[in-house]
């Protein structure tokens, strides 16, 4: 199969893309395990993309059981360069509404169950992620939102993304601590994925989508799945135009991101010292440093 270089992984309430063509589903063995789901290959737009539903297609895992360095590691070993993620959130500021979409240029992690990094085992590497986000790709993605003008949706520019660890939605006392920190969002899923897809060299970012204002908010009531559903639901045509938009753009304009060679400098370890099954596992990363 060819190589495809744009990825997608839908959140919660966006587990297809309905316009893509000439699917074929991929099932992707990486040293790390199952991704979440098969992937599905297809074109949307004139080009080859891949789509993952990142809790499954039957929304059946957690986002603490997320097998996020499987999902990165099947999206780098088919070509994916840059990887968009469609996300729902809650919002922490009154300007950021239900229905909007924020495009995110940072994070701050308060999870505490997650595997965030595919080295170890004898090999040491620090990226650097002052800047989680690819501008470039960050940049193409809120362009997109815009254009399309859509009704009900205002775009908010950058932000900070609080990931926390989850099944359970914030108490107020956390929620109001976040808003404190003058974060922006709240979601339980993108900060594993940005770390992982920074060292996997693969350009990133976020489409948020806001469901609900979290608990927060004195005039709305607390969140709730079925609050949550509806928003998303009635989100998930709209964020399907953006990703679209987003890869007709990048069909014919593919921006350099300096997350593609994020590994130059980051690895620690001599390579020459690595034992070979660590080397051997980690390969599709490595090689180019081989």
């Amino acid at each position: 199969m060819a190589e495809v270089a744009i990825g997608i992984i839908g959140g919660s309430g966006l587990y297809q893309m309905e316009a893509l063509k000439d699917i074929e589903e991929v099932v992707v063995n990486t040293p790390f395990g199952q991704p979440s789901d098969a992937i599905i290959v297809g074109t949307l737009e004139n080009t080859r993309v891949a789509f993952l539903a990142r809790h499954g297609r039957n929304h059946h895992l957690l986002p603490s059981e997320l097998p996020f360095r499987a999902n990165i590691y099947a999206m780098k070993s088919l070509g994916v360069q840059y990887l968009i993620s469609a996300s729902a959130v809650g919002s922490l500021k009154e300007q950021v509404k239900p229905l909007d979409m924020v495009v995110p240029d940072q994070f701050i992690d308060r999870t505490k169950n997650r595997v965030s990094t595919f080295f170890g085992e004898g090999i040491v590497a620090h990226i650097a992620f002052g800047d989680p986000v690819c501008p470039h790709l960050a940049k193409i993605l809120a362009d997109a939102v815009e254009t399309l003008n859509l009704a009900e949706v205002t775009l908010h520019r950058g932000g900070t993304y609080v990931c926390m660890e989850g099944p359970a939605f914030s108490t107020k006392a956390e929620s109001n601590l976040y808003r404190s920190w003058g974060a922006d969002i709240i979601g339980m899923t993108n900060l594993p994925e940005a770390k992982l897809a920074r060292e996997a060299e693969i350009a990133y970012a976020t489409l948020a989508l806001v469901t609900d204002y979290d608990c927060w908010h004195p005039d709305h009531d607390s969140v709730t799945v079925e609050m949550v559903i509806a928003n998303l639901q009635h989100n998930a045509v709209n964020a399907q135009k953006v990703i679209q938009a987003t890869v007709r753009h990048l069909h014919s304009h593919t921006p350099v991101s300096e997350a593609h060679s994020a590994l130059k400098y980051a690895i620690l370890t001599p390579l020459d010292k690595v034992a070979p099954a660590t080397k051997e596992k980690l390969h599709l990363l490595l090689q180019k440093y081989l």
